[in-house]
């Protein structure tokens, strides 16, 4: 299939928020208590909110910088570009991009919206995510039906507020419930106790998909600090295997047979082996290890509950039956330094080259739409959800690349790589600066 033929539904992009997000959503006696944007004394901008700084960081705003300025360094709103907080904006880069639906995480909340659960006040914890998630679902995906699926915050203090929560949002129209890789790691129970269970009910209920991002649990992880820092970018999304194997053997998945889980960010590469892994594991030792699938192999299982995505995996692509056809979706990860805007489809066709097109149709759009839920050919014409269409409705989006450090690296030293040591002093720099005033 021609790039320009492709039809591109995103589930992982991510939307660093506007400072005026909660003005539309808080009751007024809670406006004063709202998180809010404050200009710091080196020019950037951070997010204040129970006392503190949140930093939007460098890496998770790249889009349209040249490479060698990308780090770990704070930012500003006019550092970075437009589309990654205005929605208007965004909807041109994504035309830009010949994408059609885009599913955004959050940033200042964190994935699991930790910001809002450290609060000691819990009931105000619960109306600053509800508002959040009414701003994501009713501002932010709501100005463009059809070119957002929603995605919600969870109130991880309490399973069934969770629960409350999606059903809540689930008649707005969202199916997707944002979540962590580690609930241990975030001092919560683990998902083999009964603890989640309220939550798992209402998912299946409500056929909302958990959708568990890479570093939402425990976050970066090193082996050392002296390391490259390519070693921490190249294993990163590898590592949600851990949650992978979490799940998979957990009772959870025999318990709630509806339940739908996305790996986002993960890559597919590393699946057709860990899936092989599995089943030999549990041919070899469900004896002794008490496992049961009725009859099933872990495999087929996985297959029936997962949810799997890749920004650009030829290998991935090569291996898609062992993978499961039927489970693979796409990302772009805009506007992180991972994505492959603005020439997203020209990438993917590379890897698609001597693909099927039903096969392509499949992992482009069509299992994306399916799985969350989104009726995107309700509010356009198939014929105008390529990405030729999509790009001639935006003809005018400035896609040149833009200093904002005059080409100079925030991390320089040419006698050796970037290390990890670096990149830490670096983020530990991004929350020192004092605010203005």
């Amino acid at each position: 299939m021609h790039a320009d033929d492709l039809i591109l539904v995103s589930v992982d992009d991510h939307v660093v928020e506007p400072p005026s997000m909660f003005e539309q959503h808080l009751p007024v006696q809670y406006k004063s208590l709202a998180p809010k944007v404050v200009r710091r004394k080196d020019g950037t901008d951070v997010w204040y909110f129970n006392g503190n700084q949140i930093p939007n960081l460098g890496l998770n705003a790249v889009v349209g910088r040249p490479p060698e300025e990308y780090g770990m360094e704070p930012t500003s709103y006019d550092q970075i570009r437009p589309g990654c907080y205005d929605v208007h904006e965004r909807i041109g880069d994504m035309n830009a991009n010949g994408v059609l639906a885009s599913m955004c995480f959050p940033s200042f909340p964190t994935f699991t919206g930790m910001k809002f659960a450290e609060l000691a006040d819990k009931s105000l914890a619960a109306v600053m995510l509800r508002a959040y998630n009414d701003w994501h679902i009713d501002e932010w995906c709501g100005s463009y039906p059809g070119r957002f699926i929603p995605l919600a915050l969870p109130m991880m203090w309490d399973p069934q507020l969770m629960a409350d929560e999606v059903r809540r949002v689930a008649k707005k129209g969202c199916h997707a419930l944002s979540f962590t890789e580690s609930p241990e790691k975030l001092n919560f129970p683990s998902f083999h106790s009964e603890h989640w269970d309220p939550l798992w009910k209402a998912m299946c209920d409500e056929g909302t998909v958990l959708a568990v991002h890479i570093g939402s649990g425990a976050g970066m992880q090193f082996n050392s600090m002296e390391a490259p820092v390519d070693v921490m970018i190249t294993t990163t999304p590898i590592k949600i295997i851990d949650f992978a194997a979490d799940i998979l053997w957990s009772r959870v998945l025999k318990e709630y047979p509806k339940l739908k889980i996305a790996l986002s960010e993960g890559g597919i590469g590393w699946i057709p082996y860990f899936l092989e892994r599995a089943d030999y594991v549990h041919e070899h030792h469900h004896a002794w290890t008490h496992q049961d699938f009725k009859g099933r192999r872990p495999s087929e299982v996985w297959r029936e509950h997962m949810i799997t995505c890749f920004i650009d995996d030829a290998i991935g692509v090569q291996t898609r039956s062992a993978v499961g056809l039927d489970t693979i979706t796409w990302e772009c990860d805009y506007p992180h330094s991972d994505t492959t805007w603005p020439k997203s489809p020209e990438i993917l066709a590379r890897s698609l080259a001597g693909v099927p097109d039903a096969d392509v149709n499949k992992m482009t759009h069509e299992n994306a739409l399916r799985a969350f839920r989104l009726d995107a050919f309700a509010h356009r014409p198939r014929a105008k959800c390529t990405a030729k269409a999509l790009r001639a409705e935006s003809p005018n989006v400035d896609l040149s690349v833009k200093s904002v450090r005059g080409g100079k690296p925030p991390v320089h030293d040419e006698n050796r790589p970037v290390t990890t040591a670096d990149v830490m002093k670096q983020l530990a720099g991004a929350f020192a600066v004092p605010i203005e005033g």
